[in-house]
């Protein structure tokens, strides 16, 4: 029969006890096993201490033993278990690291862990290995050959170079008296509707909403963002045609903007983002009557992440759009009055990627330049 052992606290250890558990960071471990000697000092059993404090018994049984024979501090330290042996040999590991970054098998865009457990398991004498043991010595290695992700840099050439510094410039030096940079680009946006109506949310139970939704139409938003300021504006149209732009680039030109001799409009490279577009919408005197007051700043090719207006566009579709809207009359009611909070909040983009840096960080790209003269 084990023995029994009794935990009778000094006041001076059941205030160090006390004052571990108060502590909030401290190892979960070393809580767990402050609880257990406090309420086994008060009377409670074994079973009772471990279900409160949600431990085995046995746990129980080892901290009680360790206090009594030991001390109060190596009741408290307990060494973590050291565990099971690891199941891969370390040349087993490599050959796992190293089928994880081959080609995956035909039939396959990817590695799984599935995959790779049984490649282990073909590869080795092992008959059995768990997806686990392949996650774990995985993420050792720091390998996730599931995931995926873009490379938003191509190959960088004396155009890229040439669009982006000179959008760069802009961003970093206030323009001149009369002048606005600002970024613009739109965002296309599907009207869903709902097939029955959601149950709002109620103590003790969330919203409930149907999963199925029925499509109502299709509208775009344009945004636009100062750059130089805490300004945007936005609009909602039907579509996002050439005329559609015109429209849009029209409304600031003779709106927020009229009292300006020049503004500096950063823009990709969509087809509908060009003088031509004007002349569709307009007449030809009033289309260059809006064009003279306007000055085109293309960025590079696949190099969205250098309009600023882009960050606008993902804080307003987590903020406003992440959800169901079934018309343009409400999209357009919920831009409108987002968009008023933000200008009223003062929220700028600050921006803090410049020329400098840009030399610095892809300077081994530029084309017929080492990085060091780059960077001079």
């Amino acid at each position: 029969m084990p023995l029994r052992y009794r935990v009778d606290l000094e006041e001076r250890e059941r205030q160090q006890l006390e004052g571990v558990v108060a502590g909030g960071t401290r190892a979960v471990r070393r809580v767990k096993r402050a609880q257990i000697l406090l309420a086994a000092a008060g009377g409670e059993t074994d079973a009772a201490i471990a279900t409160m404090v949600r431990v085995g018994t046995s746990t129980v049984y080892r901290t009680k033993r360790r206090f009594v024979e030991e001390s109060l501090e190596a009741a408290l330290s307990e060494d973590p278990r050291p565990g099971g042996k690891r199941k891969l040999t370390g040349s087993e590991e490599a050959l796992l690291i190293a089928t994880a970054c081959s080609t995956p098998p035909p039939g396959r865009a990817r590695w799984t862990l599935a995959l790779l457990a049984d490649a282990v398991v073909a590869l080795t004498p092992h008959t059995r290995v768990s997806r686990h043991t392949i996650r774990r010595r995985l993420a050792e290695n720091d390998l996730k050959p599931w995931q995926q992700k873009m490379w938003c840099v191509p190959k960088i050439d004396a155009e890229y170079v040439a669009r982006m510094e000179d959008v760069l410039d802009l961003y970093t030096h206030p323009p001149s008296a009369g002048t606005a940079v600002v970024c613009v680009d739109e965002s296309p946006r599907q009207l869903i509707g709902e097939v029955r109506p959601t149950t709002p949310v109620a103590p003790g139970r969330p919203a409930r909403q149907d999963y199925e939704y029925r499509r109502t139409g299709t509208a775009n938003v344009f945004l636009a963002v100062d750059a130089h300021r805490p300004w945007r504006a936005a609009k909602v149209t039907e579509r996002r045609a050439a005329v559609d732009f015109a429209g849009w680039m029209r409304d600031l030109v003779d709106g927020p903007y009229a009292g300006y001799d020049r503004i500096q409009i950063v823009l990709d490279n969509l087809s509908t983002h060009t003088p031509a577009a004007f002349y569709e919408a307009f007449a030809p005197v009033e289309a260059r009557r809006v064009l003279r007051k306007l000055e085109f700043h293309y960025v590079p090719k696949h190099a969205s992440w250098l309009n600023m207006v882009e960050i606008e566009i993902g804080v307003l579709a987590t903020q406003c759009l992440a959800r169901r809207i079934p018309d343009l009359v409400m999209l357009t009611t919920e831009v409108d009055t987002w968009i008023a909070a933000r200008n009223q909040a003062n929220i700028a983009v600050r921006w803090m990627f410049g020329i400098g840096q840009a030399r610095v960080k892809l300077g081994h790209a530029y084309p017929s330049h080492s990085a060091r003269d780059v960077a001079a």
